[in-house]
Order: structure tokens, then C-alpha cells, then sequence
């Protein structure tokens, strides 16, 4: 099988559990998937997976190239070699996403995944094609250099990813003893809320060791719920507007900012140095345009368009993005309700 085709082999898998999730979830927490939501993660896991599989092929023979030309060491086969890979690639992962969430450049891709205020099985599947010009495979050059092949790299790599799939659930407690040694879905609960508490830590990919290590572990508490999205809520479904607000707000703060030291900041600073310095007025009020792709995520249909600001077109985007932003808050809203009602009927 080809390595890079992984994740796909797994899609039955994936699909089969977010089935069964739904279904467990149905008449517990009618609220925790919507069709929509979940419609809008299939779609940009399709759009991810594109744009992986076109990367791989530009990606791959510079690891070969590195790895021919200017490794250290050639790894050994067999169980050490797959040990030191595994532990390797693990790390590698911890400082590519401690990275996504403080590098605002990197976060511009990465927010997609966050972007959601649900968490659920489904919620795995959202990602962004932009990884890949955001620069994920930068990350993971060393294993080439140490003495991986890039076989073995991509590999891992989807090895890794497929792991993280199941900690992307509420229907599973905390798990012991294993807290203190894996990534689980209590940890990646906290990962995943905007709760100031919880902002930017735990971002094991296997091991949890590593937030441990370097400080950035925090346990889930009982005494303060997740609540999952991000600070500068987007409230869509649209996949195109999902996977290119952070950039386009990223590149009108470039243009606007003044001072270079500024621009260079608004690129690659921390995510939170726009709000902190008022260059941006956050994600969700920052689409100056509109961006509409066919299909009915929104509910609307057509060719791809983007509407810009003024004029009538510009009017009438504007009040479109605002009905979605209310179909949003009004599902957000209900979605609250009913997990208060839960927690109500618990004595929480």
C-alpha cells in the first residue's frame, strides 16, 4: 500500500466510529453533532487530503534528497529504529503544534481545526489544505537528516494522525493512569476549549510527556467546562470561509499596520499580538469580504464568488454573512442550553 494513502485506507474506520458516536450521542446530547457541522468537516477533510496528497509529491523527494545527500546516521531496522522513529516524530509534532498556536502564520492554518464549538469524532476532520504552504513539512526535515527515509517519515507522520482521531470525543472519561503518559480525550478536551485556563496547552500528539516536560500540560477540571471554538468566534459552515478568514484578516493587517517590526508581527507574531495592539478587530468581524462556494453548507448554491465590501453586491453579503452568522449563534445558543440542562439533571 502506498504510505501516503493512510489515511484514507482508515476513512471506513473513521466514519464507522463517527457513526457510532451520533448514535451514542443521540438521545443523551441531541446537540452534539450537527448536520451541517459535520458536512462542513467532511468537506475540509476532502480539501485537506487534496492538498496533502499534492504536497507529498513535491515533499517527498526533498526528504529523499536530504536523506541521501547529507544524513548523519542511517537508522536501524526493526523494532529500535521504529522506537526512535515513533519518539522522534512525536516530539517533532509537540514543537510543530506549540508552534501553531504562537505563531500567527502557522495559526492562520491551524486555526480551521479549532474553529468548531463542538467537539466531537467529526470535529478530527477538520483541517486545512493550507498546511502545506503554512509549512507543517518543515517540521519534520530532521527526521531526514537524523537517518529516516521518507518512508518512514510520512508514515509516522499519518501514523500520528490517525491516533488523534479518537482523542476527539466527549463520550470518554478520564483514563487513570494513562493521563500521565498519552494523549487522551480529556487532554485534548482541554486543548480544544477557549476557556483562559485552557488556551494554548496540551499539544501532545501520542505522548502527553512532552507538555509535561515543557510546561504546557493542563488538566480538564470538572469545576470548569470546556467550551470549545476560538476567541474570535467565526460563525459559518462555509469551508472556503473557514479555511481562508485567518489569512486574508492576516494579510489586510500586513497591508494596514504601519512600522515593519509591525507587519512582521502581524505575520509571524503570536495570534493574540493583533488584538493586543488593535491592528485587527478580530476574526469573526474581520471579513471585509465575502467568499460564497457552491453547495449548500450555507444554504446557497452557484459558482464561488467573493463579494467585496460597497455597493450592492457588497450590501448584500454583508447581510448574508450576517443570517449565517445567526444560524450559527442561534445552533451555538441551543447547543448551550441543552448541555446546561444536562449538567442541571447531574446536580453539576
Amino acid at each position: 500500500m502506498n504510505v501516503e494513502l493512510i489515511l484514507l485506507a482508515l476513512a471506513p474506520v473513521f466514519v464507522l466510529c463517527i457513526g457510532i458516536e451520533a448514535w451514542y450521542w443521540r438521545g443523551r446530547r441531541p446537540g452534539m453533532y450537527s448536520l451541517r457541522d459535520t458536512l462542513s468537516n467532511a468537506t475540509l477533510a476532502l480539501m485537506h487530503q487534496g492538498a496533502d496528497k499534492l504536497a507529498w509529491l513535491l515533499v517527498v523527494p526533498f526528504y529523499a534528497w536530504l536523506y541521501d545527500h547529507y544524513r548523519v546516521y542511517t537508522m536501524p531496522a526493526g523494532w529500535v529504529g521504529f522506537v526512535l522513529l515513533f519518539l522522534v516524530q512525536d516530539f517533532l509534532y509537540y514543537v510543530f503544534h506549540r508552534a501553531s498556536h504562537r505563531i500567527r502564520w502557522l495559526w492562520a492554518a491551524h486555526v480551521v481545526h479549532h474553529s468548531s464549538e463542538r467537539l466531537n469524532l467529526s470535529t478530527a476532520f477538520r483541517q486545512s489544505l493550507m498546511y502545506p504552504v503554512a509549512g507543517m513539512w518543515l517540521f519534520w526535515t530532521p527526521m531526514a537528516l537524523i537517518g529516516f527515509t521518507p518512508v518512514q517519515i510520512v508514515g509516522v507522520v499519518l501514523l500520528n494522525l490517525a491516533f488523534q482521531f479518537f482523542v476527539h470525543t466527549q463520550a470518554i472519561p478520564k483514563l487513570g493512569w494513562l493521563e500521565y503518559v498519552l494523549n487522551t480525550p480529556s487532554i485534548h478536551r482541554a486543548h480544544h476549549a477557549r476557556n483562559p485556563r485552557y488556551i494554548d496547552r496540551n499539544y501532545a500528539g501520542v505522548l502527553v510527556i512532552w507538555d509535561r516536560l515543557f510546561g504546557s500540560y493542563v488538566e480538564e477540571s470538572d469545576a470548569e467546562p470546556c467550551e470549545f471554538g476560538i476567541v474570535d468566534q467565526i460563525h459559518t459552515h462555509n469551508p472556503i470561509t473557514l479555511t481562508f478568514h485567518e489569512w486574508r484578516t492576516m494579510a489586510r493587517d500586513v497591508v494596514t499596520t504601519p512600522g515593519w517590526r509591525n507587519k512582521w508581527m502581524a505575520l509571524f507574531g503570536p495570534p493574540e499580538w493583533r488584538r493586543a495592539n488593535g491592528s485587527g478587530a478580530g476574526a469573526s468581524a474581520g471579513l471585509g469580504t465575502l467568499t460564497s462556494a457552491s453547495g449548500a453548507l450555507e444554504g446557497g448554491g452557484g459558482a464561488a464568488e467573493t463579494v467585496a465590501d460597497g455597493g450592492p453586491l457588497g450590501r448584500v453579503g454583508q447581510s448574508f454573512e450576517q443570517n449565517v452568522r445567526d444560524v450559527g449563534a442561534v445552533e451555538a445558543s441551543q447547543h448551550r442550553v441543552q448541555i446546561g440542562r444536562e449538567r442541571g439533571g447531574r446536580g453539576r
